[in-house]
């Protein structure tokens, strides 16, 4: 909702509090005197920050950078491309709890199951489930069947 007020009354107030603010005066003190909330003083001092000083502050990531190196990374995908079972697992393939104890091992640094979640997207990797196959499985009886025995039970419009 707008403020009661017009523009240059608006704009008056605004350049009385960074006049305060210059002075030394507290936020709250500031809000308080002009009438308005200590948050919306703290907008307008940092919609006043000289442009240079905008540009010259560092950004922030988006995230917390990666502990492991650019060549700890390339030998941990080497590492996980060799298959789990070349590590003493029975089953060949990796969990988020396996390439965690993986990252222990090699480099010392303990990750999360999470973590390792953040990790592996930003490699490029995905999620995979491995898909289990019965022990009856047979393709060429299950393409057989499709072919013809489905479409004569299949009902037909």
């Amino acid at each position: 909702m707008r403020p009661i007020g017009t523009s240059a009354q608006l704009a008056a107030r605004r350049a009385r509090a960074l006049t305060l603010l210059q002075q030394g005066y507290a936020t709250i003190q500031v809000a308080n005197v002009v009438g308005v909330t200590p948050r919306s003083v703290q907008r307008w001092r940092q919609e006043t920050l000289p442009r240079r000083n905008r540009q010259t502050l560092p950004a922030r990531l988006p995230h917390r950078p990666c502990r492991l190196t650019p060549r700890q990374l390339k030998r941990l995908e080497q590492t996980l491309l060799r298959g789990a079972a070349a590590y003493g697992h029975a089953e060949d393939y990796w969990t988020l709890e396996r390439i965690a104890q993986l990252i222990a091992r090699q480099f010392g640094i303990h990750y999360t199951s999470s973590a390792v979640w953040y990790l592996l997207r930003r490699m490029g990797w995905s999620c995979q489930k491995p898909q289990r196959v019965s022990f009856q499985h047979d393709v060429v009886v299950i393409a057989h069947w499709k072919r013809y025995i489905w479409p004569k039970i299949k009902k037909v419009a």
